[in-house]
Formats: structure tokens, sequence, C-alpha cells
């Protein structure tokens, strides 16, 4: 049980504008945060549709290659370019928000020539397949950045919101009815302070 003072009556108040100012900084941290994830999701999508039409359209060059060359060919330009795909994890911040980044060492779509086969030998089938899967390659690397970005953004805005509803639903009412008590409280004690006074002066002797 809270004293009625003036004291206590000064530190709640001070208590509620702090509140006041920290729902304020949350909501302008979840404003930021929501933009952010808006933005991160168009290209997000942009890069799950691009994996969806590239996947097609190397199945389907994929298909004709075994047709026109054999497996046998296929299976020896697999093993030329095949290849130690290395990439650098670093971790990045919005608004105090960490989340890894995915960098590759190299470029995951390669000139013809950067292969390591006679891409002269081959038909425009087997180097149209081979390009498409490197597109799908580089889209992945994106939409691993994505994907974890993402995550963190919605797991953060979901806690600000929640935090943002417990401080204006539980604590700010709390205290503003406490303001309330006190102030009453108060006044009451005040009025009667004043109601002695005046009759302790009318009941003195002139």
């Amino acid at each position: 049980m809270i004293h009625p003072t003036r004291t206590n009556l000064l530190l709640i108040r001070e208590k509620a504008l702090s509140v006041s100012n920290s729902v304020r900084i949350l909501k302008a941290r979840k404003q930021a945060l929501t933009r952010e994830f808006l933005d991160t999701t168009r290209p997000f999508l942009r890069s799950r549709e691009e994996i969806r039409e590239r996947y097609g359209k190397a199945l389907a060059g994929l298909a004709l290659s075994l047709g026109h060359e054999g497996k046998g060919a296929i299976e020896s330009v697999t093993a030329a370019t095949s290849r130690d795909f290395r990439v650098d994890i670093s971790e990045m911040s919005i608004w105090g928000l960490k989340y890894k980044e995915v960098t590759p060492h190299d470029r995951p779509v390669r000139d013809p020539g950067e292969r390591g086969y006679d891409y002269y030998s081959t038909t425009h089938h087997l180097e149209e397949c081979t390009l498409q899967f490197e597109k799908i390659l580089e889209s992945m690397m994106n939409l691993a950045v994505f994907e974890g970005k993402l995550k963190r953004l919605g797991d953060e805005i979901l806690k600000t919101t929640r935090r943002i509803r417990v401080l204006e639903e539980r604590v700010l009412p709390e205290l503003t009815m406490r303001i309330k008590a006190i102030s009453q409280h108060i006044g009451e004690r005040d009025r009667e302070a004043y109601c002695r006074l005046k009759h302790f002066k009318s009941r003195r002797p002139s």
C-alpha cells in the first residue's frame, strides 16, 4: 500500500510520464521495424517466385540436355563444374535488432569459360540449364538473407506489440488510478484541515 503523500504523488506522476515516453519510443520502434519488414517482404517474395520459375526452366533444359547429350556427358559436365561454394556470415543491426547476413565469397553465376569445361562442345540447352541452376543458387543466397531477417523482424514486432499492450492496458491505467486516488485523498485531507482551521478560528475569542 502506497502512502498517499505529495512526495509519492510526484513519484508516481514521474513514473507515469516515463511509461508514456517508453510507449511513444516503442511505437516509433515498431513502426520502423514494420516498415523494414514490409520493405524486406517484397524482395523475399520476388526471390521465391524467381526460384520457382527458374527451377521449372532448369528442369526443362536438363531434360532436353539428357536427350541430346546423354546421361554420361551430363555427369561429366557436372563433375567439371563442381566447386566449393563458401559464404561469409556477418551480424547486422536494425534499431538494435541483430540478424545474420549471408555473403557469398564468389559470384554464384559464372561466365561459361569459368565453369571448367569446353562449352563450345555442348548444346545451348545445357548452357541455359546450367545458367538457370546458378541463378537459382544466387536467388537462394538472397532468400537466406531475407528469411533470417524477416523471422527476426517478425519476432521483434510481436514482442514490441506485447510490451506496448502491457504498458497501455495495465501499467498506465494502474498508475492513473493511483494518481487519482492519492490526489482525492490529499484533496479531502486538505479540505478537512481547512475546515478544522476555520472552525478553530471561529471559536477563538476575539
